[in-house]
């Protein structure tokens, strides 16, 4: 019998995804989500009504319409359910947000993470998985991105709580010999995805015959990882928890991304970085029809370039994204005109 799992942002779009892949490997599955409206909230029920489908022959799937600010709530679940493994993907998204309400980023991604990872040491989980972001590699040229590289230099508070959350599950993978996997996503689109993040804006502006606003004048270059490869290392990171190892002080030191603890961090990205030029220019493609682009200046706490280096990835879970760029677009833009009921 497989153990059950615990999917915070079930209704998110990394969390929706993640759950529908395991309740068809046959897991066990409890979802958590508050159902927010930090954007279209109908995209959210949707995702949650598409589970419940998925899940309704097998009865794999529980959910809970809970904020992971509330620990009383939150330790019932867990006392009750005994989860071997916690996936945490439940947070303040979006970079430019973090500019406008910051408090929202302290309250669900540090006292919201805190409670997950205190209850994980609390009831004995076995290997808790959460995400981070590529934003923590803020401002740094050093390309491709690897996790030994430093990342204490974040542009936006969004990026400073991802790498907090870093620091915090370290600080118990050391102290109660908590297993902790924090995954760095890089640029995540595909079907479902979040209409805050610019392949979505781009796709919809350019069908409905309005402008879309490209900051620092298309000069930025992105890592899109699609959402199946996500999903995919996900499932090969839970099976692969780390373990406390003999690292010597100065290696500890030298890469922050591991550790004598049952701590560690990974990349998953596409491995590949494009400019957004490109990208409008592969829509424009396979839509058929041209943009009436606005360029702007950059925005503040944006970074000028992602790109992330998956050897170590490779390595550890024999991760290798397979879905290129233009069919993960192709895909995308497919499900949009669909659920948008466009023709």
């Amino acid at each position: 019998m497989k153990h059950k799992i615990l999917v915070t942002g079930s209704a998110g779009f990394i969390g929706y995804h993640t759950v529908a892949k395991l309740i068809k490997k046959n897991y066990n599955v409890v979802g958590i989500d508050n159902l927010n409206s930090y954007y279209d909230k109908k995209l959210k029920i949707s995702r949650h009504k598409e589970l419940k489908k998925i899940s309704k022959s097998s009865k794999k799937y529980q959910f809970y319409k809970l904020n992971i600010c509330n620990k009383n709530q939150l330790k019932k679940i867990f006392k009750l359910h005994k989860f071997k493994i916690v996936l945490h993907f439940a947070a303040q998204a979006g970079i430019r947000f973090s500019l406008k309400k910051p408090q929202q980023y302290i309250n669900s991604n540090l006292l919201g993470f805190f409670n997950i990872l205190d209850l994980c040491k609390e009831f004995k989980v076995a290997h808790f998985v959460y995400a981070s972001s590529s934003s923590v590699y803020g401002s740094s040229k050093n390309f491709p991105y690897k996790e030994k590289n430093l990342a204490d230099h974040p542009l936006q508070l969004y990026a400073a709580t991802k790498r907090s959350n870093e620091l915090m599950a370290h600080s118990y993978s050391s102290l109660y010999n908590l297993p902790t996997t924090g995954i760095r996503f890089f640029t995540v689109y595909g079907p479902f995805g979040r209409p805050d993040m610019a392949l979505y804006k781009f796709t919809k502006n350019i069908i409905f015959n309005k402008k879309i606003e490209i900051y620092n004048n298309g000069k930025h270059f992105r890592d899109f990882t699609y959402i199946d490869d996500v999903t995919e290392g996900i499932l090969k990171t839970i099976k692969k928890k780390p373990l406390k190892n003999k690292i010597k002080q100065n290696k500890i030191i030298a890469n922050p991304s591991e550790s004598n603890a049952p701590f560690r961090i990974i990349n998953i990205g596409n491995g590949k970085s494009i400019s957004l030029i490109s990208c409008i220019n592969l829509i424009e493609k396979i839509l058929e029809k041209k943009a009436h682009k606005k360029f702007m200046p950059a925005q503040k706490g944006d970074a000028f370039k992602t790109h992330s280096d998956l050897s170590k990835t490779k390595k550890i879970l024999n991760y290798k994204p397979r879905v290129n760029f233009q069919k993960g677009l192709t895909n995308f833009i497919e499900w949009f005109k669909t659920y948008y009921k466009i023709k």
